[in-house]
């Protein structure tokens, strides 16, 4: 299917709707403050080593802290009033030779990514290289080339690997994609030819073979994206175009441009529908640099740069947003959909995205194989997600694993459970959206209506096929907030909390109202809360209430009929979303 995209009314001017922020001067703010607060923590912990600086799961990964400095010391910028200010060159030293001490007495390679570690400290080191003595730039290369040559193996022995997708390569593309960007730029840096030519060969081809025409990088395949972890594949590709002027980077990073605005939520997080590794992954700060070759891509990154704040910079964000500072290419802007009233687009696999007004909601139906023994990919099984610019995230299409209490559709049969559709289409027109989705029993197309300034309509149509299963049911992902009342038809109001929950079809009545919204139900759903999702970090379920959701279940009545194996529009099951 072509890629199809409708942009709706005009739009007045960019930046109207989302407060605008000038890059790369905004930039060079936040990186100043992130440079101060590490300044501020080394001075009260002069005696601390990466294991203590990193216990803070925001300070994770502190080496990228080098970059801030060094960026505020080397980049010359009317914006940047740090520009070669001796303090700024001091701490970057400072934390430079924190990481060769760190190195030397074997401490900062077994760390987890310390790959990702080495590019920050490298970066540092080509900006700051003229500034460095020559006994300390010779200790920094010495401990920078060492920790480049450990992926030198792991690199090219998958080149001509068939795809650059996990069940290859035995590692994640944007891991793969990293260690290639980190021989470039050390090859270029050092002047090691081999390395910086191996770098080359796996970027040009995630560049020009491995990306899909929807532009991202599949993780686990090419069905579908892994949104967040495709920031850090973009990243490494941008960074290539930055040495190489490959033209199919460039095109590679328009595609990838396209794909990340339209798929990103009014409050800057990507959708999480589509993900088929993350449930949750907040507002990137990864390769904003990628999208600056082109005006809505400035603008994008503006967007994404305008929700982060200088109290509250983790470590990570705080390198990559010193990486963005660095590479940023300046020039107009042009209007995202974000900015427009009302938007949608259709990607070639069955997933698509609408804005109308307040509202956007993403349908999917991308199909993928089960990732059985690889606890880092869900299984496919979120199908519709309800987003409201002022209320959030209501109805969460986020993917699980092992839970099938949580996906769209459940159906069991003899015995076994199915919660993953066999078949999709995804159907997108001014009128409705549909999503249809087929099982071993059944298949229902979803509908969702054109929705008022409050009100969104849609609706399941069940058609059932053969034998009925011996059970089967619909399940809505609602993202109910911990601390807040329940309300329902049936008088009942609740406070939720760590206690669970189970509210039959009789002590709903018909509705709940929550955080704003009210959902109207069919008459025989039933609540049941806490459930707590898979998290792939920890190979089990989820432990905050922060990450709990509620599961509205409605159970399917399909029948058998004689000489009837195909029985349309068996069953109906409507929803309305009320905003107040």
């Amino acid at each position: 299917m072509k890629d199809r995209i409708i942009l709706l009314t005009a739009v007045t001017l960019v930046g109207c709707r989302f407060g605008a922020a000038k890059l790369p001067a905004r930039y060079f703010q936040l990186i100043e403050a992130g440079a101060a607060e590490v300044e501020k923590r080394l001075d009260a912990e002069p005696a601390a080593d990466l294991q203590a600086l990193e216990a803070r799961d925001e300070w994770r990964h502190f080496p990228y802290s080098i970059l801030a400095p060094a960026v505020l010391y080397a980049k010359r910028h009317p914006d940047n009033a740090r520009f070669h200010d001796p303090r700024m060159l001091a701490l970057a030293i400072r934390i430079g030779d924190l990481l060769a001490s760190e190195n030397e007495k074997g401490r900062f390679k077994p760390r987890l990514d310390s790959d990702w570690d080495t590019y920050m400290w490298l970066e540092a080191y080509r900006l700051l290289e003229p500034e460095l003595s020559e006994e300390r730039r010779a200790r920094w290369k010495r401990a920078i080339e060492a920790n480049v040559a450990l992926v030198v193996s792991d690199a090219a022995e998958r080149v001509d690997f068939p795809w650059y997708n996990s069940p290859y390569i035995g590692t994640s593309p944007n891991h793969y994609a990293q260690y290639a960007s980190l021989l470039l730029l050390a090859g270029h840096v050092f002047g090691k030819k081999e390395w910086e030519n191996l770098g080359a060969q796996i970027l040009h081809r995630f560049a020009a073979e491995e990306q899909t025409p929807d532009g991202y990088w599949g993780e686990h395949s090419r069905s579908g994206p892994t949104t967040g972890y495709d920031h850090l594949t973009m990243t490494q590709v941008a960074l290539y175009w930055e040495y190489t002027k490959d033209p199919a980077a460039l095109q590679a990073l328009r595609r990838s441009t396209d794909f990340h605005k339209y798929f990103t939520y009014l409050d800057g997080n990507p959708v999480e529908a589509i993900n088929d590794r993350n449930r949750d992954w907040g507002v990137d700060a990864w390769g904003h640099f990628a999208f600056s070759h082109f005006p809505d891509g400035r603008r994008y990154s503006e967007f994404l740069t305008s929700f982060f704040h200088e109290d509250n910079l983790s470590i990570d964000a705080l390198g990559r947003l010193s990486q963005d500072a660095l590479y940023y290419h300046e020039g107009s802007t042009q209007p995202i959909p974000q900015d427009q009233p009302r938007y949608s687009y259709q990607m070639g696999v069955p997933a698509g995205i609408r804005k109308t007004g307040a509202w956007v909601v993403c349908l999917s139906g991308i199909i993928d194989t089960q990732a059985v023994t690889n606890q880092f990919f869900l299984d496919r099984q979120g199908h519709l997600s309800v987003f409201h610019e002022k209320l959030g995230l209501i109805i969460t299409g986020a993917n699980s694993k092992r839970q099938p209490e949580l996906a769209a559709f459940m159906e069991k049969l003899g015995g076994s459970v199915f919660h993953m559709p066999l078949s999709s289409r995804l159907q997108m027109s001014e009128e409705r959206d549909r999503l249809s989705l087929a099982y071993n029993t059944f298949f229902s197309d979803l509908n969702v209506l054109t929705p008022s300034d409050t009100e969104l309509q849609f609706h399941f149509v069940i058609t059932g096929n053969g034998t009925p299963a011996e059970e089967a049911q619909l399940t809505l992902q609602l993202c109910l907030k911990a601390g807040e009342p329940l309300e329902t038809a049936a008088g009942r109001k609740i406070v939720l909390g760590s206690e669970r929950i189970e509210l039959p079809a009789e002590a709903l009545g018909g509705w709940l109202r929550h955080h704003g919204w009210t959902l109207k139900v069919d008459p025989a759903s039933r609540l049941v809360w806490p459930i707590y999702p898979f998290d792939p970090y920890a190979n089990g379920p989820e432990t905050s209430l922060e990450h709990a959701v509620g599961a509205l279940s409605v159970p399917l009545r399909t029948k058998a009929q004689r000489d009837r194996y195909v029985r349309p529009s068996e069953q109906e099951i409507p929803f309305t979303l009320v905003v107040e």
